[in-house]
């Protein structure tokens, strides 16, 4: 006679499959918390990216740096170096074929101006680089407050990685704002969408890389100006 008692062994979750079970919903739960921690901090750096504004008055410093990128960039930097805002400035990024006489007809800076008082980087290839040239430049020129001009949405990151390197010098914001964002328009602008998301993606990868162990090598700015004064 069969046992009432006998247990179909189907019916015994496998620990494995129990294991299993738990660990993707963790993943997932760890998933939808990421996604959401990612398109919050979208909202807010969206939202700071439309609240910065081309400063009205903003105190003089010893330089300026332009992260090449867009003609406006160029020509405020240029403007703010006519208007005494600094005693030098540097254009980081420029194309290697590009001459100093082009960037000056491109500007319509004055030839006195441009051979006096503007210096061209052509090592920077991305904004670490940009970061990094000025660093060397500021060494080489014992300067510690700087104007950094660049647009609007490429500020935060620009100035993150320029800081990393530069923790004691003063920055300056100086944003160029070419699409005003104000009142949530970006929302509605399909490129200008785009281009904060791709921005807001490149943010968070370089707030992420600050958090490893090893990170880029860049020589905080005391490193540089020694090195600078060595050669």
């Amino acid at each position: 006679m069969t046992s009432m008692a006998h247990t179909d062994s189907t019916h015994i979750p496998d620990r494995k499959t129990s294991r299993f079970a738990l660990t993707s919903r963790w993943l997932l739960r760890g998933s939808l918390f990421l996604s959401a921690a990612f398109v919050g901090g979208f909202a807010v750096f969206a939202a700071h990216i439309a609240s910065l504004e081309t400063p009205a008055e903003f105190a003089a410093a010893d330089g300026i740096v332009v992260l090449t990128g867009g003609q406006s960039r160029l020509d405020t930097g240029v403007d703010l170096l006519k208007a005494g805002k600094g005693k030098r400035l540097l254009i980081s990024g420029v194309n290697p074929k590009a001459r100093m006489e082009d960037l000056r007809l491109a500007t319509g800076g004055e030839e006195r101006l441009f051979d006096c008082c503007v210096d061209i980087d052509r090592a920077a290839l991305n904004t670490i680089g940009n970061a990094e040239e000025s660093a060397k430049w500021a060494a080489a020129n014992t300067y510690g407050s700087i104007i950094v001009v660049t647009n609007n949405y490429h500020m935060p990151r620009s100035l993150l990685e320029m800081r990393r390197i530069l923790p004691k010098a003063d920055l300056q914001p100086y944003p160029v704002v070419n699409t005003p964002l104000r009142s949530n328009v970006w929302f509605s602008k399909p490129d200008a969408l785009r281009v904060l998301a791709t921005e807001y993606s490149k943010y968070v990868a370089a707030l992420a890389r600050g958090m490893l162990p090893v990170t880029n090598a860049v020589e905080p700015y005391e490193m540089v100006r020694a090195n600078v004064s060595a050669q």
